[in-house]
């Protein structure tokens, strides 16, 4: 294993003899070639690895792969082929011969290793001939996955070393700032994901399902699918993602959710692994019919075939690269031979493979041994396979780029360079940033016409090819290619299918083309050519084009002569749009920076260089961005002379104000000189002459020039023939010229004047921004001369606008940008004294002694990095903390080597930190019992910002000075562990890489559970709990005081994200909702930050969990106290709940009160007086100590530098210094330092004393102390089990986690200078889950004040009776207490269900008790049950009083008439009638129920039977008038008695009938009403009851009938018109009855039943009776049988 940790052990050597060894055991490359420039390459020849846990008890090993790739390994020779070709081409790189080395590994950790061997560059022996001779890669080709490669371009990025990928499509490469050195060959999936969702579209799959692999290429890949998919209007059912290293159940879900779709077309982001495995199952279960689509990643790979269930896969569409041929591969390929490459195993495995036979006759294998005549060149495999090059062509497009980029670098003409002051590389010592510039730059085309260049995030055009998957004739699936799709081209014409072909010679000729034949073939072979520009043709197969007239232009189809379009750059279209709104744009920051002047106008910053100029040079700018507005738009006469003089004079006048101010910098140092008084001649009113001098020439100028020739609008017929541009003619070009020459020279004069001040000793030089914006004005200006003459019509004018535009923003940004700054983000620097202060440059310098002779020996790349304390030793320590918190970088442009950034503020804890690590070593020093005969030395670095602490990782890894020589060659620096970071990110990201080599890396602060995965972080060690437990302990924290709604706020880190997962994950499980999440970082942009507190401000919950550093906390809680938002109980992190630097802040208020879990308090013995002693002197190389003793002392110790500060006296002591520094009253963190260092040493004395024969390691042997191995520190240390002097145990598990145990700390009290915190509780991770979280009682201080615990829940409790459901879209926390449905109950708070109640309960009025249901029926004692009764005795007492008025009357015509036997039986039926209905009311029982309707149906058949006999009496009656009519004899009185008998014993057999069969009877109806019982009589038989009545209704009818056809008998009283009547009434009761009975619920059933039996009888009785009660009582005379028998009149109304 090749360790990037370059420790050189450099020895005192004769000639020829080694002079530097690497420690360790280097990994070879696979496949290597000896070259001047060297090409790296890494691939995986082979998948699949097995897992293995270390135990370092040996030196760990490389993990084997076990699985052939064949494709692999092509595209590794096609990188070889193609540097070959290289070399041989005399054209390129002459003089120069290309390398490789070719590293094969697989998985992600091995290809991280041989990624970082790569960049090392070193042989395992460095000696005399080769010292100066680096190996360093100057690019780096692979890999082929996206999640390899993710991980090793953020490392290698770090270096400047260009990485060039063939295959890996993740979108999330184009990163530019995560990968800064990343380059592909491959379009990115964000392309080929919108490609898929066109092919979706086009064949109209609007419902699709969605799989992906389960990592960052399939995710991101599906991501970008679905939003295109959904722009286009295409639904996803579904979205699921597995892997083929993931559990099985994750492919069973997804097969059934497959299985279950009613989509039929599936969209596949995966690699040929996923795909294989999903398929495999689909055809087992014999899941069919599907259509897929698929990603590149899979959708050609030829291993498909040979998986089971391929056929499944028929018909797959999908988009891959272009196919290509590559001359003279094939043969390459076919050549190869293991004598080729003598060192490379997998050469060897694959030629046994190939040929089934082996090569080491030795070994003990069943194949034949290799016979030597094997070869190639007939064998027909995927390996030797060249028709179908896709991502073949792409590694051979990947070298020539590296090669041409190599090729423009070497070629460079000095003078003529890109680097500073047009220099060119040093091609001896090439620097990888140098090769990375010239490749952003390359733009070559291939041998076979494709073009090769890289956008600006390092892409590659984006073309493919769609392939169908069709069943090729052996068996084996090919891709068909049945369309394109370029993204280069316009949206309407980026995806194309392949036209159908037809069998024809030649088709039809449309309008706009015509007809040419083809040479030598028949008349009806010929050939459609378009007619020429400006000539149509408007028939089918036409000879011959015509000309279009001098103002038309033919149509897109050639078929008509259209009138050419007139251009103009008008306001509408996407250009002048853009303009505008940068025009407007720039309006809108003049405006802003006037503002922010006019308000700060008093200070220093804004009155130097005469704050009178710099308004008015604002005013012109304004002018300036408006006057481009004027070139937009149709030109007219008075715009053409506007636009050009209004620029000229606005311009002018911007550059005067430049030039004054320039003038004012240049005289204002003039006059500091002694016995000059230069500023009088260039006072504030010269200022203001020479400004309006200069804009004065100016329209002078202007108004000559619209004198003599003014610009014109002018019609343009010249430049396009297909249109009329429409443009500003000049009118005197010398007019033109001259404005512009004028702002020229004084541009040039300004620049001059400026560049001579740039260097003016002042610390805000206001000359080195107009020096810098005049560069950018002259460049602008200057390249615009040749970009007006080229550019066409329009974009004539779009570039004068965009100069403008260019230029004024240049001015602005460059003068007032820098002001701005200082003004709103760095007022303390805007103030006299800094502007005028003078500041010296100290250059660190290292060492430099010489080796042999004083020649180099050895030298590193890239600069040292001293580190900030430092002191030798037997054994080193490194320490990694963060003395300065913000730093300043630039954006590297690769022009230039990278500068580091630098770090601003004092962070007075990080330097506490260090300084317990070097009390804790000299403590085990003073110790003989600990490491004895050995002294522990430290090599602690001072880094701010990921890249330079990542460096200073590397540094104690190299374990190497800048210049090794004899005085130290001899001696190793290396570290024998790291201690820190304080921040989890850093550690991320720096204990990765370390954990490759095995060095361990001890955190006393870095809490993120990520650092716990052994796989990723295999030396990590930490003497802090995991932020899972602290997690978890918040959790609890928040459930105890009932807080179920709650708010929560990250850093946008690895510690911030993980620590509040975890958190959010546990606080669900203990029933605690998130209202929200948001997270943000300090350095981050500022929108994210004003979300944060939108969304606090926005928000009901009123306790926020904040999982962040102090820094943070402090910019939220300052905005939160500026906006006010105040109240809210805010939960820690230990990043911050006890940091001191919250004194500071602005919003200390508002923190008062929070709770938050911290490690345990501890004491230091003697650590105060080690701090108090510290002392310049103790560290003369440390410009950082300097740096905090003058913050400390206010007191400068360089003399001679120009500072307001009094020189130090040498006398300031820490001694009675009381501050932060000297504080260890609250030692919990600095506690985990020295906990740390004691582990080291504690490991390091148990490696040094092992006794041999009972070490740990083979053979039970002990480790070397001379030379002491970083696995073999690891082994001790894990097996570390310590207790300090202070009592407290050091012990670290499998993850190399403490046990976790913390305070709860309330922070009850902040001042500006003091922190008072209280321990109100414990949190033990040891204990059982009940006992972890204990409370000790005492009081707490809430937030905002409040003296109770605070309230904060989404919804308050729901009380017994109603049941919680779920808002839509919120959490669990949040739902709307609902009342119990009907019928159900819930009897306690907070109820998620409720209970059913027994069938014959229903609940009360509040839901929360059942009680028996109410029983209902018609009751005499209801009112309904009155009323009818009533009536009921009403009908009977009038039928009895109309029977006794019968009897009375009884020998009066009027009785006797109509039979008046029949009219007594008639009344004494409808006097059972009435009362018959009685029965129907009361409480049902059975004889009730069976009374009731046979009582109603016999009654109501005697009462019909009465009354059809009273109706055939009376026809009868006149059919007996009739001569020799003897009728009435068949129908007397007997026979009447009889009709009535028989009809009446016919509904009693009936009644009988279903009395005997099934009889009704009392029923308890549950179903109608939930909330009653009604009780009721069921009718037993139905039929029985519809027999009844339609007995009787059958009676009604026919007497109906024949009481309808006697009506109009002549007869002064014929009764059969009142029964005609009643008739009529009785029907139309029992024909409504019907309905109404049927839909009547419950007791109104029977309501309905007495209502018809009541409506039914009076109307009988009345319809009947009443006349004749008229006649009787109030009509005597008429009750005579003369009027009956007379005849009368019929009077029609």
């Amino acid at each position: 294993m090749l360790l990037l940790r370059l420790l050189l052990l450099v020895l005192l050597m004769e000639k020829g003899d080694s002079v530097c060894r690497l420690q360790g055991s280097a990994q070879p490359a696979e496949l290597a070639q000896d070259g001047d420039l060297v090409i790296g390459g890494i691939f995986s020849f082979r998948t699949g690895q097995d897992y293995v846990i270390n135990t370092f008890q040996t030196i760990p090993e490389v993990r084997k792969c076990k699985n052939f790739n064949f494709r692999e390994f092509k595209f590794a020779q096609t990188m070889i082929f193609a540097i070959n070709e290289i070399n041989k081409n005399p054209d390129m790189l002459p003089n120069v011969k290309l390398g490789y080395k070719i590293y094969d590994n697989c998985g992600t950790m091995d290809i991280l290793r041989a990624a970082l061997a790569l960049v090392s560059g070193l042989q395992r022996e460095v000696s005399e001939g080769n010292c100066t001779k680096t190996e360093t890669v100057q690019a780096i080709l692979g890999h082929s996955g996206s999640r390899p490669t993710i991980a090793f371009a953020q490392v290698v990025g770090r270096f400047q070393i260009p990485v060039i990928s063939h295959f890996a499509t993740c979108a999330c490469l184009s990163n530019r700032k995560e990968y800064p050195t990343f380059f592909r060959t491959i379009p990115s999936d964000y392309y080929q994901s919108r490609a898929l969702a066109k092919l979706v579209k086009h064949f109209g799959w609007t419902w699709i399902g969605a799989v992906a692999v389960d990592n960052k290429y399939g995710l991101n890949g599906i991501a970008a699918f679905i939003q295109a998919a959904q722009e286009y209007g295409v639904c996803i059912e579904y979205s699921e993602a597995f892997s083929s290293s993931g559990p099985p159940e994750n492919l069973q879900r997804i097969i059934e959710i497959i299985k279950h779709a009613t989509s039929k077309v599936i969209m596949a982001f995966m690699s040929h692994r996923e795909i294989k495995l999903l398929v495999k199952e689909l055809y087992k279960q014999n899941i069919t019919g599907l259509q897929w689509v698929g990603s590149d990643a899979w959708i050609t790979d030829h291993s498909l075939t040979d998986s089971q269930g391929h056929s499944i896969l028929v018909g797959s569409l999908g988009f891959t690269v272009s196919k290509a041929k590559i001359p003279g591969l094939g043969e390459h390929l076919r050549q190869l031979h293991p004598s080729q490459f003598l060192n490379s195993q997998f050469v060897r495995d694959f030629w046994e493979e190939m040929f089934d036979c082996t090569l080491n006759e030795t070994a003990n294998t069943q194949r034949k041994p290799c016979s030597g005549s094997e070869s190639l060149q007939n064998v027909e495999s995927q390996f030797t396979d060249v028709s179908e090059l896709r991502f073949t062509n792409n590694v051979y497009k990947s070298v020539y780029a590296v090669a041409h980029a190599l090729d423009n670098l070497i070629k460079c003409e000095e003078g003529k360079g890109l680097f500073s002051n047009g220099s060119c590389a040093d091609t001896k010592h090439i620097q990888p940033w140098q090769v990375l510039h010239y490749l952003n730059n390359v733009n070559f085309t291939t041998g076979e016409g494709e073009r090769v260049y890289f956008d600006s995030n390092g892409d590659s055009p984006a073309k493919y090819e769609l392939v169908n998957l069709q069943m090729a004739n052996r068996g084996t699936m090919e891709g068909v290619t049945v369309g394109i799709y370029d993204a280069s081209l316009p949206d309407s014409h980026q995806f194309i299918m392949n036209n159908v072909p037809v069998s024809v010679c030649s088709s039809s000729c449309l309008p706009g083309t015509r007809k040419v034949l083809q040479k030598g073939k028949p008349v009806c072979c010929y050939d459609c050519i378009p007619c020429p520009a400006g000539e149509i043709s408007n028939v089918t197969d036409s000879i011959h084009c015509m000309k279009c007239p001098l103002m038309d232009w033919s149509n897109e189809q050639r078929d008509a002569c259209i009138p050419k379009a007139i251009e103009f750059l008008a306001y509408e279209e996407i250009l002048g749009t853009l303009l505008v709104l940068f025009s407007l744009l720039g309006l809108f920051l003049t405006t802003i920076t006037t503002l922010v002047f006019y308000c700060h106008r008093e200070t220093p910053l804004v009155r130097a260089n005469n704050s009178e100029l710099s308004f008015l040079l604002l005013f012109s700018l304004t002018l300036c961005f408006l006057c481009s507005l004027t070139f937009i738009g149709r030109p007219s006469v008075w715009s053409c002379m506007l636009r050009h003089t209004a620029f000229g004079i606005t311009f002018v006048l911007c550059i005067s104000c430049v030039l004054g101010k320039t003038i004012v910098v240049l005289m204002a140092f003039r006059a500091t000189l002694p016995g000059s008084n230069v500023m009088k001649w260039f006072g504030p009113t010269q200022q203001r002459l020479s400004v309006l001098g200069f804009t004065l020439i100016q329209v002078g100028i202007c108004i000559l020039w619209l004198t003599i020739s003014p610009p014109f609008p002018s019609k343009n017929l010249l430049l396009y023939k297909d249109r009329i541009i429409l443009e500003c003619a000049l009118g005197s070009a010398v007019g033109f010229w001259a404005v512009l020459g004028y702002i020229g020279l004084l541009a040039m004069l300004c620049f001059i004047i400026a560049f001579l001040a740039r260097k003016l000793p002042d610390n805000f030089n206001e000359a080195k921004f107009i020096t810098f914006s005049m560069l950018i004005f002259c460049a602008v200006w200057i390249t615009f001369i040749p970009a007006y003459v080229s550019s066409p019509g329009k974009f004539t004018v779009a570039v004068e606008i965009f100069a403008i535009l260019a230029s004024s923003y240049g001015l602005l940004f460059c003068i007032f940008l820098p002001k701005c700054f200082i003004i709103l983000f760095r007022p303390e620097q805007n103030t006299k004294k800094h502007i005028m202060g003078k500041t010296s440059n100290n250059e660190i310098r290292g060492p430099g002694p010489q080796c042999r002779r004083g020649a180099p020996v050895c030298k590193l790349q890239g600069r040292a990095q001293p580190p900030e304390l430092t002191k030798a030793g037997d054994l080193i320590l490194g320490g990694i903390f963060t003395f300065r918190t913000g730093y300043r970088g630039s954006v590297p442009t690769f022009q230039t080597l990278p500068d580091p950034p630098t770090c601003l503020h004092i962070n007075i804890r990080e330097f506490k930190f260090a300084q317990t690590m070097i009390f804790a070593i000299e403590e085990i020093n003073q110790n003989p019992a600990i490491l004895p005969n050995h002294t522990l030395g430290y090599k602690i670095y001072n880094a701010c910002g990921m890249i330079n602490i990542i460096k200073s990782a590397i540094d104690l890894a190299n374990g190497q000075r800048q210049i090794i020589d004899e005085r130290n060659c001899t001696k190793a620096d290396t570290a024998q562990a790291v201690l820190g970071h304080s921040g989890s990110a850093p550690t991320v990201g720096f204990a990765r890489i370390i954990g490759r080599f095995h060095i361990p890396v001890l955190s006393h602060f870095a809490t993120c559970a990520c650092l716990s995965n052994r796989e990723e972080f295999p030396s990590f060690f930490r003497t802090i709990p995991s932020d899972l437990h602290q997690s978890r302990a918040l959790a609890k924290l928040v459930k105890h005081f009932g807080w179920s709604w709650v708010g929560t706020v990250s850093n946008k880190n690895n510690y911030g994200i993980n620590g509040i997962a975890t958190f959010i994950q546990a606080a669900q499980e203990e029933g605690v909702c998130i209202e929200y999440y948001q997270a943000f970082e300090q350095t981050g942009p500022l929108h994210e930050l004003t979300k944060v507190v939108e969304t606090v401000k926005g928000s009901t919950s009123k306790v926020i969990v904040a999982f962040m550093s102090h820094r943070e906390v402090n910019v939220l809680a300052t905005e939160l106290h500026k906006q006010n938002v105040t109240g809210l109980q805010w939960v820690g992190s230990d990043a911050w709940i006890t940091d001191h630097s919250l004194t500071g802040s602005e919003a200390q208020s508002i923190l008062v009160g929070s709770l938050g879990f911290v490690v345990s308090r501890a004491k230091i013995p003697g650590l105060e007086e080690h701090l108090r002693q510290l002392h310049p002197s103790q560290f003369p190389l440390s410009q950082f100590v300097r740096d905090f003793w003058e913050d400390m002392f206010d007191c400068v110790l360089n003399e001679t530098a120009n500072a307001q500060r009094k020189p130090c006296s040498g006398s300031e002591s820490l001694q009675n210094v009381e501050s932060y520094f000297t504080d260890v009253s609250e030692l919990r963190f600095t506690n985990n330092v020295y906990k740390s260092v004691y582990a080291v040493a504690h490991a390091l004395n148990n490696l040094v004393t092992c006794e041999e024969g009972k070490g740990p390691f083979y053979n039970e042997s002990c480790a070397d102390t001379k030379y002491i191995q970083p696995w073999q520190v690891l082994h001790y240390l894990q097996n570390i089990n310590i207790t300090t002097n202070q009592g407290e145990r050091v012990v670290f598990d499998q993850h190399g986690d403490p046990p976790a145990r913390y305070e709860l700390i309330n922070l009850q009290h902040v001042t500006s200078e003091t922190m008072h915190v209280a321990t109100v509780g414990v949190f033990d991770a040891t204990l059982p889950s009940e006992r972890q979280f204990i409370m000790n009682g005492m009081k707490i201080v809430w937030g905002g004040g409040r003296p109770m615990v605070p309230v904060s829940v989404c919804s308050e409790s729901c009380p017994p009776g109603k049941r919680k459901v779920l808002q839509k879209r919120k959490p669990i926390c949040c739902y709307d207490c609902v009342p119990c449905p009907e019928g159900e109950i819930s009897n306690f708070t907070d109820s998620l269900e409720c209970l059913k109640c027994p069938i014959d309960y229903w609940p009360n009025t509040r839901g929360d008790t059942c009680i028996l249901k109410e029983t209902e029926y018609l009751s005499y004692a209801e009112l309904m049950g009155i009323i009818l009764t009533f009536f009921c005795l009403m009908g009977a007492i009038l039928t009895a009083m109309i029977a006794l008025v019968f009897f009375h009357f009884r020998e009066t015509p009027v009785v006797r008439a109509n039979n008046s036997e029949l009219s007594f039986l008639l009344l004494f039926s409808l006097s059972l009638c009435f009362l018959c209905s009685l029965t129907f009311i009361g409480r049902p029982s059975e004889w009730s129920c069976m009374l009731r309707h046979t009582a109603f149906g016999i009654t109501f058949v005697l009462c019909i039977s009465c009354v059809l006999g009273k109706t055939i009496v009376v026809l009868m009656a006149f059919r007996a008038t009739l001569p020799g009519s003897n009728v009435m004899k068949w129908f007397g009185p007997t026979q009447q008695r009889f009709s009535v008998l028989g009809f009446t014993l016919i509904q009693v057999v009936i009644c009988i009938l279903w009395l005997t069969i099934s009889p009704p009877f009392p029923y308890k109806n549950m179903k109608l009403y939930k909330e009653k019982i009604i009780l009721e009589c069921a009718l037993g038989s139905t039929a029985g009851f519809w027999a009844v009545l339609g007995y009787i209704g059958f009676l009604a009818v026919l007497c109906f009938i024949l009481a309808f056809l006697a009506r109009k008998l002549p007869d002064n009283f014929n009764e059969a018109k009142l029964i005609t009547f009643s008739m009529l009434i009785f029907c139309a009761v029992w024909i409504t009855f019907i309905p109404a009975y049927v839909s009547s619920p419950g007791k109104f059933t029977v309501a309905v039943e007495i209502f018809a039996i009541l409506a039914s009888s009076y109307g009988l009785l009345f319809c009947i009776f009443i006349p004749k009660c008229y006649v009787i009582l109030l009509r005597p005379e008429q009750n005579t049988k003369k009027h009956i028998m007379g005849k009368t009149k019929d009077i029609h109304c």
